[in-house]
């Protein structure tokens, strides 16, 4: 199981102190949200900020364009240390030269769809990549609530990868907490990223601890049937953001 802290919930203020604090804190990932104010409502940080911390940890680098135009962010992310970098299924068209670049770039791959976007959209795709990120939340804010309506498409990616056997990652990003994790991790999730329930602890360490013990726990215990009808349902509840 991946425990993966997300910078987005860190202190600004101390941002090489909070990037230490996670790698003391024995998780696996630094999750990077990349945010350009187009693709999503918001903006975060650029691939200058990515080389100013990466000689502070040995970290595995996992970097999450939210961005109209990942094509023009590739190469600076990848010379800025990103080890796996997320582009959108929603791009459409541009996802496989997308994929291929990333590739040829020596990063690992990983492809993300958004809560109103239906999983099948990512199958053609699944035996190019190394993690299948599935958002919990519409990106573009941290803090928001987990929308339950997502479990079915982990439960989808996790019945994919086991009757193509395949080897990508099943990541969970928004929401993702010590109630919703094992949640997560019961229909197949095996990476974990969470902001504000892991930076906000005073204690990292502990927090990365009990996360990964606790999904440990649940994914020993994974109920995956094959998809069912009714199991792709999109969420009503929100707009395609891209």
């Amino acid at each position: 199981m991946i425990i993966a802290p997300s910078l987005l919930a860190a202190n600004f203020g101390r941002l090489a102190r909070e990037v230490e604090r996670v790698d003391a804190s024995g998780a696996d990932w630094l999750h990077l949200d990349i945010m350009d104010g187009h693709f999503v409502p918001n903006i975060s940080f650029g691939p200058a900020v990515v080389r100013t911390v990466r000689p502070l940890t040995r970290l595995f680098f996992d970097v999450h364009l939210m961005c109209s135009k990942p094509e023009i962010l590739l190469e600076p992310f990848a010379q800025a240390g990103a080890n796996q970098i997320n582009i959108h299924v929603e791009l459409g068209e541009a996802v496989t030269p997308l994929l291929w670049k990333i590739k040829s770039l020596g990063k690992k791959v990983g492809l993300v769809v958004n809560p109103p976007t239906s999983i099948t959209m990512a199958q053609p795709y699944l035996d190019r990549i190394d993690s299948l990120l599935i958002m919990t939340v519409n990106p573009g804010f941290g803090g928001q609530s987990f929308i339950y309506e997502t479990l079915p498409k982990i439960q989808q990616a996790y019945a994919w990868r086991r009757e193509k056997s395949l080897a990508y990652h099943i990541a969970v990003d928004g929401g993702v907490d010590f109630k919703t994790a094992p949640e997560c991790a019961h229909v197949g999730a095996d990476a974990f990223i969470s902001g504000t329930a892991l930076f906000g602890r005073p204690n990292l360490r502990a927090a990365v601890k009990k996360m990964r013990t606790i999904v440990e726990s649940a994914g020993s215990r994974v109920s995956c049937p094959r998809a069912a009808n009714g199991m792709d349902r999109e969420p009503a509840l929100s707009p395609r953001l891209s």
